[in-house]
C-alpha cells in the first residue's frame, strides 16, 4: 500500500546529504510513490529540463541541439527493508536501505541534472520503478514498450553501484528446471517404486563435474556460473516419490545468446526433462565504441566485466552502448549492512561532472 506522506526534496544539497535525504523516503519496490512525487517536483524546479511522467518513472531532459545524447539513469526502488532505516552516517560510510542499490547513484544523476546545465551533450535522466522485481514490472521495460523516444539515445550510463569503477555489459542469466522421474509406492514396500529425489543424484552429480567457462569478451573476463539454487520433491513421509525438480541458474558470458544458454543447458542435462522458467540475454562490453572509450579514458581507469544481470542489457537489445557506473561495492546490495563510501560519491559525481562538460 503506498504512503500518503508527502517529501520533498532539495537538490542543492551536497551528494552525501542528498543520498541521505533518498535513503529516509522509503521506496520498497511497488511502493515508489512518494519517492516518484518529489523525485518529479524536484526536477520540475529545474528550468533547464523538460520533465515527463510514465507511471513512477520520472524522465527530465535537455534539450540544447547536441550532436549526440546520453542516457544516465538508476531506479528509485529497494529491496524490503530489513531494520536498516532511516541512514546513518559513520567513519565515512553512509550506512542505510538502499544507500548502495542504488539511492547513492540516484543522488549522484540528481545532482548532475540540477546543476549541469550546458554540457557537451545532450541527456535524458531517468528514475524508474519495480528494478528489484519481476522484469514484467520493470519501469524502463515498460517505457521502453509505451514510450520509446525517451530512451533514444548514443550511449547510456546505469549507475548501480561498481565501486565507482566501469563495469561494462553484464552477464545473461537463465533459470531452468531440471526433473528426475520415478514411481510412487509405500515406503514399507520401496522396492516396488523409484526414488525420483535418489535418482536427482544424478543432476547434482553433473553439476558437480561441470566446469564453467571463463570467457574473453572485449578483453574483458566473464566467468561463467551452473548452479542448483532450490530443490523440490516428496509427497509424503511414507511415500516414495515419483517427482523430484532441481532449480538451476546458469549465468553465461554476454558473447552467448539466450537460445544458445537454452541448447547448453539441454546438452549439459541430455536425458532429463528441462523446462525454461526465465531467461535474460547479457550484454556486450561494447568497448570499441567510441562514446564508450571516451567514457572509460575520462574516467581515468581500466574497465571490467559485470558480474550480474542489470538492466543494460535493455539497451543493448536497442543497439544502444551501455555500462555501469556508480557509488558502492555491487556485493553489499540488498544486505541488512550496506553502505555507500562518501568518497565514491564525490568521485563519481566529480568524473561525470567533469565528463559531461568536456
Amino acid at each position: 500500500m503506498e504512503s500518503d506522506a508527502v517529501h520533498t526534496l532539495d537538490l542543492n544539497r551536497d551528494v552525501v546529504s542528498l543520498t541521505a535525504d533518498l535513503v529516509d523516503v522509503p521506496s520498497e519496490s511497488f511502493n515508489e510513490l512518494p519517492l516518484a512525487n518529489a523525485v518529479e517536483a524536484a526536477l520540475r524546479q529545474c528550468e533547464h529540463l523538460a520533465v515527463s511522467r510514465v507511471g513512477n518513472t520520472i524522465i527530465a531532459k535537455t534539450e540544447l541541439g547536441r550532436r549526440e545524447r546520453v542516457v544516465i539513469g538508476g531506479h528509485l526502488d529497494t529491496v524490503p527493508a530489513h531494520d536498516n532505516l532511516p541512514h546513518r552516517l559513520t567513519d565515512e560510510r553512509l550506512y542505510g536501505l538502499g544507500a548502495c542499490d542504488m539511492k547513492g547513484g540516484v543522488a549522484v544523476a540528481l545532482r548532475l541534472a540540477q546543476d549541469v546545465t550546458d554540457a557537451a551533450y545532450d541527456v535524458t535522466y531517468l528514475f524508474y520503478d519495480c528494478e528489484e522485481v519481476a522484469s514484467e514490472h520493470n519501469g524502463l521495460a515498460k517505457l521502453a514498450l509505451s514510450s520509446p523516444e525517451h530512451l533514444a539515445a548514443d550511449f547510456a550510463i546505469l549507475m548501480e553501484p561498481s565501486n565507482a569503477q566501469v563495469e561494462a555489459g553484464c552477464q545473461g542469466t537463465l533459470r531452468f528446471e531440471v526433473r528426475a522421474r520415478g514411481v510412487r509406492s509405500h515406503s514399507a514396500r520401496s522396492w516396488m517404486g523409484d526414488n525420483a529425489i535418489h535418482n536427482a543424484a544424478e543432476i547434482l552429480e553433473r553439476l558437480n563435474r561441470y566446469h564453467a567457462r571463463e570467457v574473453d569478451v572485449d578483453g574483458l573476463m566473464y566467468r561463467e556460473g551452473l548452479n542448483a539454487v532450490a530443490i523440490t520433491g516428496g509427497v509424503a513421509g511414507n511415500v516414495i516419490p515419483d517427482d523430484c525438480t532441481v532449480t538451476i541458474n546458469y549465468r553465461y558470458a554476454p558473447n552467448r545468446s539466450a537460445d544458445e544458454a537454452v541448447a547448453h543447458a539441454e546438452e549439459v542435462f541430455e536425458g532429463f526433462d528441462v523446462v525454461v522458467v526465465d531467461n535474460a540475454p547479457g550484454a556486450m562490453p561494447g568497448l570499441r565504441d567510441e562514446a564508450v572509450q571516451q567514457f572509460v579514458e575520462a574516467v581515468g581507469e581500466p574497465a571490467h566485466p559485470k558480474f550480474g544481470w542489470t538492466d543494460v542489457a535493455r539497451f543493448s537489445v536497442l543497439g544502444i552502448p551501455a555500462l555501469n557506473y556508480g557509488p558502492g561495492d555491487p556485493s553489499l546490495a540488498h544486505t541488512q549492512g550496506e553502505f555507500v563510501p562518501v568518497a565514491d560519491l564525490h568521485r563519481c559525481e566529480d568524473a561525470l561532472r567533469s565528463w559531461l562538460a568536456d
